[in-house]
């Protein structure tokens, strides 16, 4: 397993800022992960299970209809195949299990994704990530349908690792319809202790639509420590524990990622 393949599903983030705005937010905490550019393999299929549990969060719902985020799980299956050297296509299936209440469905996306090819001998990694797809309004703050364009920048420096995912997200049904696109630069950096060991600190924020900033009081800005381990070159497996440093958003999360690769 390379280093690149290594960090691919968590990616190690030091400052992450996933912009995406209380009033905007398309889904809660199902997919907690800033993205590296390398793709997956030609006739590979990756499966990752997301899981997170929110350990302290809100406790009533949003005028909008989101529902209360404290004591919930999330249950986010991910399949990603690669078709060729450059090219993948990615889908979601979500899934909630909110306090007191039984599993719920979420919604689905699909994301295919392109990427530069080692062949242009580029300085960095560079890919594209579109991702499309619905959610129920009780769970996406009264928005349904949504877009996601995430352009994915990174580069490996010995044992350093650093990515930028400068996003951009869009509602394109429901309450924030009308609302521009939300602006989420992530921007990811972690550490190799070992040659099976990386640490990392992912930071997650949300500041509002790109023709303005939401107050700093309205805005989030949550910092996961983390920890990538290498169990060969057929896994991932990512966990970390986060918390908010503004008064907006989910207080303690603790989450893990768990993928295997499947073919040749």
């Amino acid at each position: 397993m390379s280093s690149l393949d290594f960090r691919t599903p968590a990616v190690v983030a030091l400052c992450a800022l996933a912009v995406t705005a209380p009033s905007l937010r398309a889904q809660e905490n199902y997919e907690i992960q800033v993205y590296g550019s390398e793709t997956v393999p030609r006739g590979v299929t990756m499966f990752e299970l997301h899981s997170n549990y929110t350990v302290a969060g809100s406790k009533l719902g949003t005028s909008g209809g989101l529902s209360p985020t404290n004591h919930a799980l999330h249950e986010t299956v991910e399949i990603t195949h690669g078709f060729n050297d450059w090219s993948e296509l990615g889908f979601y299936w979500f899934t909630s299990v909110p306090s007191g209440q039984s599993w719920q469905w979420v919604g689905t996306h699909l994301r295919p994704r392109v990427r530069v090819p080692d062949s242009w001998g580029w300085p960095v990694g560079v890919s594209i990530s579109q991702e499309f797809g619905y959610s129920k309004a009780e769970f996406a703050d009264g928005d349904t349908w949504t877009y996601e364009l995430r352009p994915i920048i990174d580069k490996t420096v010995g044992p350093w690792y650093v990515s930028i995912n400068p996003t951009l997200e869009k509602s394109l049904r429901g309450q924030t319809a009308n609302v521009p696109f939300v602006f989420s630069p992530n921007v990811d950096l972690g550490y190799d202790v070992t040659k099976k060991v990386n640490l990392s600190v992912e930071y997650y924020g949300a500041t509002g639509p790109i023709n303005r900033l939401d107050p700093l009081s309205e805005q989030e800005h949550q910092i996961f420590l983390a920890t990538n381990l290498d169990f060969g070159p057929q896994w991932e497996f990512n966990f970390g524990y986060g918390t908010t440093l503004t008064a907006a958003g989910d207080k303690k999360i603790v989450k893990m990622i768990l993928g295997r690769r499947v073919g040749k």
